[in-house]
């Protein structure tokens, strides 16, 4: 973990599909759709102020593991993060979502 990352458990509704995620501490997208919010300028800290929405442009598989890329719809950051074991990754990348 980055020294930097603050741990925060919030349960949301995403701005994109409107499904209510359960956050364990380091949820920071929607598991149904895997769209995100531009809310961190480190993971956890909630400090970002853009606020926008992030798409999910790809998913990786890295080492036995999925990688979503976002990108934010309004000021165009990129960030990567893992995907969650409950991601609908296979909704992503058959095109459902």
């Amino acid at each position: 973990m980055s020294e930097v990352f603050k741990r925060k458990i919030e349960n949301f509704t995403c701005g994109h599909c409107g499904a209510k995620v359960v956050g364990n501490g380091y949820t920071n997208h929607c598991t149904k759709c895997l769209w995100s919010r531009h809310v961190d300028k480190h993971p956890g800290d909630r400090a970002e102020e853009c606020g926008g929405l992030m798409r999910p442009e790809q998913v990786e598989l890295i080492q036995g593991e999925y990688v979503i890329t976002h990108k934010c719809e309004r000021c165009g950051a990129i960030r990567r993060v893992k995907a969650a074991k409950d991601d609908e990754i296979a909704a992503f990348l058959t095109g459902m979502i």
